[in-house]
C-alpha cells in the first residue's frame, strides 16, 4: 500500500522528495528506492537522520552522505547510532505535534527495544537490549493525556514488565494520575507476580502474552524457553485478581503440526483468557527466521504480508484448517465474550474445547458462503449464531435438559459485554420531574428475562451446568442492567416493575400504575429510584 501511494504522488508530482523507512527497509534498504519511487531510504531509528536531511535541504546541501540515509548508487552508509538518552527526542504529546485533544486513543512508547531473541521477531535485530524513557516524562505525559481527555492508550512496549520495579511504578503512576484510562500492555508471564497482578487489575486495563504455542520443543526452534507449570501458576495469578488477559498463538511454526496446534488451543482455553489472537507465522524479511528458511523447509509468500504457505509438517491444507479454526474461535470465543462460561459448558458437552470450535467452524461453513471472519458479523450475530450452535449440538447430545440454563448464562454475559462497551452517559444531578413527566431508558440499560433466578445464577460461581441443573430451580426472574458510577449494576426486578420499565415511552407515572398493576405511589417510588441509579432519565 505504501509503495502505490508513493507511485501515485510520484506520477501526480515528479519532483517532491519521497523516502521511507522502517523495519522493512532496515532488512532490505535498496529495494524501495530501485523502484524508482522513493529518493532514499531511511534505515534504523528515523529522528536523527530525518533531522540531518531536513538541515541539508534547507542549507541546499547534499545528503547521501547522512548516517542512515541510504541512496541509490551513492555508497552505502552506515546506520545511525541508536540513542542512548531516549528523552532527547521531542514529546510528540507535550509538544502538540499530536493533538490529544482530537485523539482518544493513542499510542505510547515507554522504551525501545527487546532483551528476547525470538527468531520471527524484528524487534532486537541489530540492537539488543532496552532502552527507557524518562519516569518524569511519563509522568507528565499521563497528566497531559488524563487532561486532555484521552480514552485508550496502547502501549508499544515489546514487553512491558521486563524491568518488574519499574512496571510497578508506571502501574501506581497510571493508578494515581489516570486511572479513568484504559491500557493495553504486551506482557510476559514470567516476570507477573501477586503484587504486579494485584496492580494490573487495580487500573482500566488488557494484557496481551504471547504463549505462541504451548509445545516447548516448537518453541525452542524458534528461540522461545517455555515452562508450562510456571505459565499456569502464573495466569492464575491474574485470573485469581480478576486481570484482564489474553493470548497471541501462531500456527505453522517451524517443527508444530495441526495437532499441536490444536493441542496449544486446548492448553491456552483452559486458562481462562479473556480472548485468543491466532495468527499464522509471517517470516518478516531481516529476521532469523527468514534466513533459516531454506533449513527448515519453510515456505512463504515473497511480497507483505508475508505469510507462511506450508512447513514440512504443516501442509498448505493444513494451514487452511488451522486458520477456519482461528476463525471459529475468533466469533465464538473471543467476540462471544464467552469466557465466563465456555469451560464449562464444553464440559458439558462432553467435547474438548478445540473439538468444539472446529465442530462450531465447520457448522458455520455450512451456513456462511465464502470466507467469514469476525469483522463480518456483529454482536447481535455473534450472540445469535451461539445461541443456535449451541441448541443444535446440545439437541443432537440428548442434553436439551440443560439449554434453558445455558441460554440464561448467555444471556447475562451478552448483556453484560454490551453495558460495559456502551458509554455511560455523564453523571449529573436528576433534573426534577412529577406527575406529568414521562421517561425513557438510559442508553447503557438492558433488560432481562431469565428462566432461572438470575441471583442464584450470579451467587453460584464458576459455571459448572450439570452441578447447577441439579441444585438450581427454574423458578424465572427478570433483572436490569445498567452502569453507574464506572461499575455494571445487575438488579433483580419483580415482573410489575420490568412492566413500567418496558412501558416508558410516552407514558405518565398515573398511567404506568394502571398498566403495571401497582399503585401510583409504589410507581412514584420506583421512578425515583430509577432516576437516581441513571436506569431511566425524564424526557424534556
Amino acid at each position: 500500500m505504501t509503495v502505490a501511494i508513493g507511485r501515485e504522488l510520484r506520477r501526480r508530482k515528479p519532483d517532491i522528495i519521497l523516502f521511507c523507512g522502517g523495519p522493512e527497509v532496515t532488512a532490505s534498504p535498496l529495494t524501495p528506492t530501485e523502484q524508482g519511487i522513493f529518493d532514499f531510504t531511511i534505515i534504523g531509528e528515523g529522528e536523527k537522520p530525518f533531522l540531518s536531511f531536513c538541515e541539508r535541504l534547507i542549507g541546499g546541501k547534499g545528503y547521501a552522505d547522512i548516517p542512515g540515509v541510504i541512496v541509490e548508487g551513492a555508497p552505502t552508509v552506515p546506520p545511525p547510532t541508536p540513542l542512548t538518552e531516549l528523552d532527547q527526542i521531542p514529546s510528540p504529546y507535550l509538544t502538540s505535534v499530536i493533538d490529544t485533544r482530537n485523539t482518544p486513543g493513542l499510542l505510547w512508547q515507554l522504551s525501545r527495544g527487546c532483551s528476547f531473541t525470538c527468531d520471527f521477531c524484528f524487534d532486537s535485530r541489530g540492537i539488543h537490549g532496552v532502552r527507557i524513557f524518562s519516569l518524569e516524562r511519563i509522568v507528565a505525559e499521563l497528566r497531559h493525556f488524563t487532561e486532555t481527555g484521552v480514552s485508550q492508550i496502547f502501549v508499544l512496549d515489546s514487553t512491558f514488565n521486563r524491568d518488574k520495579l519499574r512496571a510497578k511504578k508506571i502501574l501506581r503512576m497510571i493508578g494515581d494520575i489516570s486511572p479513568g484510562i484504559h491500557f493495553h500492555f504486551e506482557v510476559r508471564s514470567e516476570f507477573i507476580d501477586k503484587e504486579m497482578a494485584e496492580l494490573f487489575a487495580a487500573i482500566p486495563c488488557s494484557l496481551q502474552i504471547g504463549l505462541q504455542s504451548a509445545d516447548r520443543a516448537v518453541l525452542a526452534e524458534v528461540g522461545r524457553t517455555f515452562n508450562r507449570s510456571d505459565f499456569s501458576t502464573r495466569i492464575a495469578l491474574l485470573n485469581e485478581c480478576g486481570a484482564t488477559f489474553g493470548f497471541d498463538l501462531i500456527y505453522g511454526l517451524p517443527g508444530d503440526t495441526l495437532r499441536g496446534f490444536t493441542d496449544s488451543l486446548e492448553y491456552a482455553l483452559s486458562l481462562y483468557p479473556n480472548h485468543l489472537d491466532i495468527f499464522p507465522l509471517a517470516v518478516l524479511p531481516g529476521t532469523r527466521l527468514a534466513s533459516r528458511g531454506a533449513e527448515l523447509q519453510i515456505t512463504w509468500l515473497p511480497e507483505p504480508p508475508y505469510l507462511l504457505t506450508a512447513t514440512d509438517s504443516f501442509t498448505s491444507a493444513d494451514m487452511a484448517s488451522a486458520a477456519r479454526l482461528a476463525t471459529a474461535t475468533d466469533i465464538f470465543y473471543t467476540r462471544g465474550r464467552a469466557v465466563a462460561w465456555f469451560n464449562g459448558v464444553v464440559t458439558a458437552l462432553g467435547l474438548k474445547r478445540s473439538d468444539f470450535l472446529r465442530l462450531f467452524g465447520d457448522w458455520l461453513a455450512e451456513r456462511r458462503a465464502g470466507t467469514l471472519s469476525e469483522s463480518d458479523v456483529t454482536d447481535e450475530e455473534v450472540w445469535e449464531l451461539q445461541q443456535q450452535f449451541l441448541t443444535a449440538q446440545f439437541t443432537q447430545g440428548k442434553k436439551e435438559r440443560f439449554l434453558p440454563l445455558i441460554k440464561d448464562l448467555l444471556t447475562y454475559h451478552h448483556h453484560y459485554a454490551a453495558v460495559l462497551m456502551a458509554s455511560e452517559p455523564s453523571q449529573h444531578s436528576p433534573p426534577p420531574w412529577g406527575k406529568r413527566s414521562h421517561f425513557k431508558l438510559a442508553p447503557t440499560v438492558r433488560i432481562m428475562h431469565f428462566r432461572y433466578d438470575i441471583d442464584e445464577l450470579l451467587d453460584y460461581g464458576e459455571p459448572r451446568v450439570t452441578q447447577m441443573y441439579r441444585q438450581l430451580s427454574p423458578t424465572g426472574s427478570h433483572a436490569v442492567m445498567y452502569c453507574s458510577n464506572g461499575s455494571i449494576n445487575t438488579e433483580a426486578v419483580a415482573l410489575p416493575y420490568v412492566t413500567v420499565l418496558e412501558r416508558l415511552s410516552g407514558a405518565y407515572p398515573h398511567q404506568l400504575a394502571a398498566l403495571s398493576e401497582l399503585s401510583e405511589a409504589d410507581v412514584t417510588e420506583f421512578l425515583t429510584f430509577a432516576v437516581a441509579e441513571g436506569i431511566i432519565v425524564p424526557v424534556t
